[in-house]
């Protein structure tokens, strides 16, 4: 299984791209990122998110991303020829598109790109860190990506994180994309994304005569203290939609 840092800077790196100019590329269809964000991604600091990843198999011409990743794509008849055989079919695949007898319709016909500024869509901060896995202090940076969404699926909601593990399970699952309200308070019971002493979480805030705690959804997981007095707490905001 390959590493997906490695597979963008090989490929990155096979089509003379730096990584400036990919997240050029990337502003170009959209997505708001920096070469930060692109380092990132690169040494495994950050996880870029799918729907990201997808435009840079497009931008970096990776044919099919599942081979690359898991080594092999039992799907595609393709990932089971060497270079030498994928050549020879690619070949026939050309013969029967000119003249274009066996073309699907829908091939001939461009797509078209979707309105950038649609009522009905809202752009959000996506940032990078996965909360429970990463650091507390994604929110003072620019490892983000901005991303639209539908308009009455975040409303109210100021940006987006992804969750990493269980903890929050059966509400909230590992890689559910969550949106979120910023704000710097929160009642008791109500579920947010946090930094305590350099770690986000995500977590349901449990703050009574019994003292303040970060609760988890799943049971497997104990409470998590918070010493006011002498930890560093933050509260980024409250979790107001899932996008699963």
């Amino acid at each position: 299984m390959e590493n997906i840092g490695a597979i963008i800077t090989s490929y990155r790196k096979k089509a003379h791209i730096s990584q400036t100019e990919l997240a050029g590329r990337l502003q170009e269809e959209g997505i708001e990122v920096t070469q930060k964000s692109v380092s990132a991604w690169e040494t495994g600091r950050n996880e870029v998110s799918a729907r990201i990843f997808l435009h840079i198999c497009r931008i970096l011409e990776i044919p099919d991303c599942l081979e690359e990743y898991f080594g092999s794509n039992p799907k595609d008849p393709l990932s089971m020829l060497n270079d030498e055989g994928k050549q020879k079919a690619l070949s026939y695949i050309d013969m029967l598109v000119h003249p274009v007898s066996y073309v699907k319709r829908t091939h001939l016909i461009p797509y078209p790109a979707a309105p950038v500024d649609s009522p009905s869509m809202t752009r959000l901060r996506l940032y990078d860190a996965r909360v429970s896995a990463g650091h507390g202090d994604f929110l003072d940076s620019d490892y983000y990506t901005t991303i639209e969404v539908p308009a009455r699926d975040a409303k109210g909601a100021d940006f987006a994180v992804t969750i990493s593990g269980d903890s929050m399970e059966p509400a909230f699952h590992d890689h559910d994309m969550v949106y979120v309200h910023q704000q710097e308070t929160l009642d008791d019971g109500e579920i947010g994304i946090f930094s305590l002493n350099d770690n986000a979480y995500i977590k349901r805030l449990k703050n009574d005569s019994d003292g303040t705690f970060l609760i988890s959804l799943n049971q497997n997981y104990a409470p998590i203290p918070v010493h006011l007095d002498r930890d560093d707490f933050r509260i980024f905001g409250k979790v107001c939609r899932t996008n699963r």
